[in-house]
């Protein structure tokens, strides 16, 4: 298989309270479509996106969790393996917005540092909003990670906010190819769906279609700050 055949698939989950907009920001990301009638997300939905990012072809797949805390040990599964991470409140929710630390939290305690963007959405209610931008930005330079406010009922930069994750992931993937690497021989996503949830299937191939999926390999000891170190990259 030639190096120009294959792709990169990027793993994100998408965090945040309910009603937030998360469902509806993958929705119109991948399907172009919104609607304004809310439904809870029952722990996980997914849906993927293919790009060209930088001169690669990328896979996106986009993990939509619920926000609600008593599905936290359904969703927290799911964070495994992810190579990126929206964190997503509401123009008109201060309880989303003060709970954006602890959601960060959740996803660095299974994953590691990952390149992350804090994502104001429903700024089309801004003549409703209970959050001060000044309050918005101290905490992205908290969290270190770009704020994009988006509008997903206008589609309003949420392009933006996927391309930012993409490029970013890229450019680490790119910084880690001075270390050495090998292709395993099993291309396998780093979480794969069954009837029962999330299982990690070592001995099955997955994504033999010339997919490079970047898999992360978390120590239990030592938080790595770059999970690509332990990933695979082109030969």
């Amino acid at each position: 298989m030639r190096e120009e055949d294959l792709e990169v698939a990027i793993k994100v989950v998408i965090v945040g309270n309910g009603a937030v907009g998360k469902s509806s920001m993958i929705q119109r990301y991948c399907k172009g479509t919104f609607t304004k009638d809310y439904k809870k997300t029952i722990g996980v939905d997914f849906l993927e996106r293919q790009i060209e990012c930088d001169g690669e072809e990328v896979r996106l797949m986009l993990w939509d969790t619920a926000g609600q805390e008593e599905f936290d040990a359904i969703t927290k599964a799911y964070y495994r393996g992810a190579q990126a991470c929206v964190l997503a409140f509401s123009t008109t929710d201060r309880d989303s917005f003060e709970a954006i630390q602890s959601w960060k939290k959740k996803v660095e305690d299974e994953c590691g540092e990952i390149p992350t963007v804090l994502v104001q959405n429903k700024m089309d209610l801004m003549d409703q909003s209970v959050v001060e931008p000044e309050e918005v930005e101290l905490v992205s330079r908290a969290l270190g990670c770009r704020v994009v406010h988006t509008s997903v009922k206008e589609d309003v930069n949420v392009n933006t906010v996927f391309r930012h994750l993409a490029t970013r992931c890229l450019a680490e993937l790119r910084a880690s190819n001075e270390e050495e690497y090998s292709l395993p021989s099993n291309l396998i996503h780093p979480l794969t769906m069954n009837a029962f949830g999330a299982t990690n299937q070592v001995n099955k191939p997955q994504y033999g279609n010339g997919t490079i999926v970047l898999k992360s390999t978390k120590s239990k000891n030592k938080r790595k700050k770059n999970l690509f170190r332990n990933t695979c990259r082109l030969l």
